[in-house]
């Protein structure tokens, strides 16, 4: 199953600069908590803003530059019917972004796992725009405002719908 994971603020802005526009230590590890143990599916330039490689998750990058090779233990695929053929469908496999590989798998995922932050904020980077009404949310939290997580934020958890 394809699922997306990401920090989305009120204008669907999710970065600049290659950079996330928040700090947010809850949500830093919730993500952690749910994709451990599971794939990680994201750009080139989402994988070169990590910090190094995820701990306890198999790491696949979507990228165009038929030259990128990562030090480490990482798949990279150039198409995402190479993409597909490398996935477990029995497994959970988590899109982490950035914008253009959420666009792209948007339409093939059955599950997302979002946090919202209710703010807006400049950037060069946003989230697809999602037809709600092709999902159901199934959870919903309010996420807890403290001095190391001062926005306020919720997190939202949707399964597609059945199609008819």
């Amino acid at each position: 199953m394809l699922a997306i994971i990401a920090a989305v603020a009120k204008n669907n802005a999710i970065g600049k600069n290659n950079k996330l526009l928040w700090h947010l230590p809850n949500d830093l590890q919730r993500f952690k908590r749910i994709t451990s143990g599971h794939t990680v599916i994201m750009g080139r330039k989402t994988f070169l803003s990590l910090p190094g490689l995820l701990p306890n998750r198999k790491h696949i990058v979507l990228t165009r530059d038929m030259n990128f090779a990562p030090q480490g233990d990482v798949q990279v695929v150039h198409s995402l019917s190479e993409l597909f053929a490398s996935l477990n469908p029995n497994e959970l496999n988590f899109v982490i972004g950035g914008a253009e590989v959420y666009a792209q798998l948007l339409p093939y995922s059955e599950r997302l796992y979002l946090t919202v932050i209710d703010r807006e904020f400049a950037a060069d980077a946003f989230f697809p725009a999602v037809d709600y009404a092709e999902w159901e949310l199934i959870e919903e939290e309010q996420g807890m405002q403290d001095s190391a997580n001062p926005l306020p934020y919720r997190y939202l958890t949707y399964q597609r719908k059945p199609q008819n």
